[in-house]
Formats: C-alpha cells, structure tokens, sequence
C-alpha cells in the first residue's frame, strides 16, 4: 500500500454495531461442518418446513404470468395491503385502510423503518427484555437510548406494568417488546397487556411497537394485540410478516400496520433505502394471507409437541432451570449454575463460552443469553427434526456433566 494512502475509516455508528449474535453463530456452525463435523443446528429462528404448496405455486403463477417484473409501489402491491387489511379486521378485530400498512423486505426492516422514522437522537426506547437480538443495534442505528426492562423466569420473563411505571421518563418515546416472544416464547395475556395499556394511558406521546411476527404459534389459543385495546390503537404499530407463520423466512416479507401518519412516513424512508420488496414474494403473501390456513396449524402442532420434548429432556439436567413457552419455538434455559465450571482447563464464565463449548464439545449450535440481554441464559430453538432434538439434548446433557 502506498505511504500517501489514507487508511480506511469506518462510521462511528458501524464500530459501535454489534454483530447479530445468532448469524454469528451460524458462521461458526458452518466452519465446524466445513471441517467434516455434524452440528446440529438449533441457534436460527427458521422454521423447519417448506413453504406451503399453495403458496409456492402462486410465486410460480406470477413469474409465469409475466406482469410482475417491474418496480412495485413502495409500500406494497394494493391488492396486498387490502389483504392484510382484510386479515387484521378478520382475525385481530382491527380495523385499518390499506393506506395505513406498509409492507417490507421482512419484519426487520420494518422495525428499522419506524424507529427511523420517530425517534430523534436521545429519545428514550423501553424494551422488554429478553428482546430479540438486533432491537438494541437498531435503536442504536436510529440514535435513540434502549432502557431495559427486565423480566424474570419466574414470570414467565414478562415485565410487569409497575415496572413500565417506574422506567417512563420525560424522554420515553416508546415501548418495544414481541408477543409471542423471541427468545422466550413468552406471550402476554389480555390482563397484562390491558395493564401496561393502562400505565401508558396518560403519555399520549409514547408510541408502541408491537412486534406480533410470531401470531401463528401461539400455543395458548387467541392471539391478544395490545392494538385491541381502543385508545391504544393510535399509539400502537403492529409489526408483523410471513417468515414464521407460513415458513417464508427466504420471501422476506413483512409489514406494519400503522396510524396514517406513521404509514407514510415508513413509506418515505422505505423510498430512500429498498424501494418496493420482491414483486414475486408480494404475490406469494398474498396467496398465504388469503389461503387455507392447513398447514400453518400443522406446524404449530408440531412445535407444540417439540416443545415439550426438549423442555421434558432439559428438565432431567441438573442445574437447568427452565419455564414453559407458550409460543413461538424457543426454550430460554437459565444456566447459570454451570457458570465456573471448566473442561481441560478451561473455564466457562458465561453463556457466550457456554456456547462456545456446546458447539466445540457437543457439537450443537445455540445462542448466547447475553446477546438477548438475559446473560444467565441460552436460547435453543425446537424448529427442527424431533430426532434430532431428541439427539442435541443427548449431546447437551454429555457434555454438560464433563464440566467440573
């Protein structure tokens, strides 16, 4: 390299960045494999399934077709929004124009776009935690302060209404949390949500987020949105897509439901960055959100059952202390208790080196706690092959009772 050459700097926002833990995993994974290992892979929240027919087949129908190789509107197809609109007024008793849904490249950008698009540099984010790992980068990105909001195992991880009570500030601007839950699995009920409606009834300048992704796996009966309550609907954007639900994690698409004004300004920033998603995959969600919903309970079942296995095989290992998911397809174990323990010398003083050693030792990819802001827990999804959970939890228990 020349002398006269600068050296290359990066943005102060993108050295502050963490990495998204649970691709990070995924990467290590992958060089394991490379080497000739078999790693069972549980860190990914993707669904083991494929895409329903009837949804691949209108993807098909749409390439065939032919119309649908141009630019789409940024905000969505109409007929897209309609649906959605149409599905919220039928399944979630919400009533919303397709003006007011804004649909994206997944549910992420979703979240980005609105954080983007409300908070100014030192506003205040409540989040519930454990929250799903890019939350904090992104309020980050957005130049917003996350103030977490901790929920314990024995509740099932849920913060409570006192605590929102006691985090609001002069700066809060919103409140963010996921419902059924990543990483928990935990689902807030009508009574806690009419709760932490009530705390926030009289800060009309707070908006909430409700990231509601998980809607279909739901293992408790009616999916409860915050939105149902009536004076918290103007406050409150819906976040949600196709990724989990109908087993679309590669059609990235999600969407919001909003107040106009919020709508349009997600539409304003979407213009900036991707423009309108996939024409293709617009097609397909359009299939999904309007088809047979068959296959999407057969799913559910299935994680259902996956549920209690691995909760039923974790409860056998000594020092686990584990709750029981009501939704969504993670177990969120507290594993404190193998803290200083070590194997051939090495110590572990974390989950992220718990991790690290599940993945070494038995050869099973999982995420750290920390990166979801519960450091004395592991997040496992059950998205996948019974035997192999049945397997994974074998190799976890082996490995577990090596350390001394």
């Amino acid at each position: 390299m020349n002398s006269n050459t600068p050296a290359l700097q990066l943005s102060n926002r993108l050295l502050a960045m963490e990495e998204s833990a649970t691709l990070a995993m995924q990467v290590k994974a992958r060089e394991l494999q490379a080497q000739g290992h078999k790693i069972i892979n549980l860190n990914l929240g993707e669904p083991d399934f494929p895409t329903p027919q009837h949804i691949q087949d209108a993807a098909v129908a749409a390439i065939q077709d032919g119309k649908y190789f141009k630019y789409p509107p940024v905000a969505g197809y109409p007929e897209l929004r309609q649906g959605i609109a149409e599905k919220l007024l039928r399944d979630n008793g919400l009533s919303y124009t397709p003006e007011q849904i804004v649909v994206s490249t997944g549910a992420k950008q979703s979240i980005v776009n609105i954080l983007l698009s409300i908070l100014n540099k030192g506003d205040e984010v409540i989040v519930f935690t454990p929250y799903w790992v890019s939350y904090i980068e992104q309020i980050k990105l957005a130049e917003g302060t996350p103030v977490l909001l901790e929920g314990s195992i024995e509740n099932d991880f849920k913060p409570n209404a006192e605590q929102l009570k006691a985090a609001i500030t002069p700066n809060t601007k919103m409140v963010l949390f996921s419902s059924p839950c990543n990483p928990t699995g935990s689902v807030f009920t009508k009574e806690e949500l009419n709760a932490i409606a009530e705390v926030l009834k009289e800060r009309e300048d707070i908006y909430v987020v409700s990231d509601e992704i998980y809607e279909f796996i739901n293992f408790e009966g009616k999916h409860n949105s915050i939105a149902e309550i009536d004076y918290m609907k103007e406050r409150t954007i819906i976040v949600n897509g196709f990724s989990k639900g109908y087993a679309m994690t590669g059609w990235r698409l999600g969407y919001i439901a909003a107040p106009l004004a919020i709508a349009k300004a997600c539409n304003k920033v979407q213009g900036q960055v991707t423009s309108g998603t996939c024409t293709i995959s617009q097609r397909a969600g359009l299939a999904a959100i309007n088809g047979p919903m068959e296959a999407t309970e057969e799913m559910k079942k299935a994680y259902l059952r996956r549920r209690d296995l691995v909760k039923g095989e974790l409860d056998k290992i000594k020092g686990i202390k584990t709750n029981k998911p009501k939704g969504a397809f993670y177990i969120f174990p507290d594993v404190s208790a193998f803290y200083g323990k070590s194997f051939n010398g090495k110590v572990i003083k974390d989950s992220n080196d718990l991790a690290m050693y599940l993945l070494n030792e038995a050869h099973v990819s999982i995420v750290s706690g920390a990166a979801f802001g519960a450091p004395n827990c592991i997040r496992i999804s059950f998205a996948a092959a019974d035997e192999d959970l049945k397997k994974a939890c074998e190799l976890i228990t082996e490995a577990l009772g090596r350390l001394s």
